[in-house]
């Protein structure tokens, strides 16, 4: 065994989880398959974390934190709504790509916050941008009452987990069919959310 430096080995450590998590699931995984991935005795691998469940939770704060620093980077407060919009579809493709195993891990556990509460924060910080994409028109309309704008909060939050959960499935299912290109199922995603919400905020409704 290469004796490596506690930080780096660590890395090592958290690399081979992020695979065995995001190839098999939290509950199919055990630490002796993280330890035999990570080339390392399973009582070295207890030395860094204490259980199962510390180590996933550590698995997940470190995709949390690159996604989130990847939205503020992509889509900062202040950018015009559409572009923001693009920008947050872009962030999810470009992470689907570059980390097919973090994205694998996400969507297995995002909707199971009884498995790791931390990872309902990808989910919030996406859906507050959503929502501010939602409501940026109206906050900005100042022939608004605060009464209709407080429908149109109500409103935006019943919208956002529809355009999350689409987006991710959009996201996924595009992974699954490399003949469709990654400039179509973006173009798509983003057409289909945008102008879907732009009827809905113009005050169309099904009679």
């Amino acid at each position: 065994m290469v004796r490596l430096k506690q930080a780096e080995r660590r890395e090592q450590l958290l690399a081979a989880a992020l695979e065995e998590f995001g190839r098999n699931g939290f509950h199919q995984t055990q630490m002796d398959q993280v330890a035999h991935a990570a080339e390392v005795s399973k009582a070295l691998l207890y030395q860094h974390f204490g259980s199962k469940e510390e180590l996933f939770a550590e698995v997940t704060m470190g995709i949390v934190a690159e996604l989130s620093r990847r939205l503020a980077t992509a889509a900062p407060v202040g950018t015009a709504s559409l572009d923001r919009m693009r920008a947050m579809v872009q962030v999810l493709f470009d992470y689907a790509t570059e980390e097919p195993q973090a994205w694998a891990l996400v969507v297995r556990h995002l909707d199971k916050p009884e498995i790791e509460p931390e990872l309902t924060e990808i989910r919030e910080r996406f859906g507050a941008a959503f929502g501010d994409l939602l409501l940026a028109k109206r906050r900005a309309d100042p022939s608004l009452s605060a009464t209709a704008l407080a429908v149109n909060e109500r409103r935006a939050r019943l919208l956002v987990p529809l355009v999350y959960g689409s987006l991710v499935s959009m996201v996924s299912w595009w992974l699954a069919h490399p003949d469709v290109t990654r400039e179509q199922a973006e173009s798509m995603a983003v057409e289909f959310i945008w102008l879907g919400l732009d009827r809905i905020r113009g005050g169309e409704r099904l009679r």
